[in-house]
């Protein structure tokens, strides 16, 4: 019996999602799609792998975009922080975050909704994702509270 492992993600970038779908069985499928908000495909690729390359392959592909990105970006703004970035999270915060994050429906992904908070509490999405644990929240499910389990992996108290 042969197992087939699958990984799903996407990234918003601008005005272009990115999705990635890596389904790995006795060798490993790589697909990259991008879309702008007009549905028109502004990226797409595949790459077809053993299994046993995925890690050096990886490694070697994030220092070559990395690197690539570099070469032809815009200046960015790194000075601009958030208008709380490095505040204390507070009780009140931490129970706003969290009924807000619970009262959500699933009308928008996780990171749709976490960017959405990130900028409503002046926060970087990060932040944001971090601290959803914390405050009793499923980070990868919107609505979702944490699981038992899930805090005990991650250390948090529930």
């Amino acid at each position: 019996m042969t197992t087939t492992s699958t990984y799903d993600s996407q990234v918003q970038v601008g005005d272009v999602t990115y999705r990635v779908q890596a389904t790995a069985q006795q060798d490993m499928l790589l697909e990259v799609f991008g879309s702008d908000p007009d549905g028109t495909v502004v990226a797409e690729g595949m790459l077809r792998l053993p299994v046993t390359g995925g890690t050096a392959v990886g490694k070697m592909l994030s220092r070559v975009l990395d690197g690539l990105a570099k070469m032809g970006a815009p200046p960015t703004s790194a000075g601009v922080k958030p208008a709380n970035a490095n505040q204390p999270w507070t009780p009140e915060l931490d129970e706003e975050l969290r009924e807000t994050w619970l009262d959500q429906t699933a009308t928008g992904s996780a990171p749709e909704i976490i960017r959405s908070l990130a900028q409503r509490m002046g926060r970087s999405p990060s932040s944001i994702r971090s601290r959803l644990p914390r405050a009793g929240c499923d980070p990868d499910v919107v609505g979702r509270p944490l699981s038992q389990a899930a805090a005990e992996v991650l250390g948090v108290a529930p």
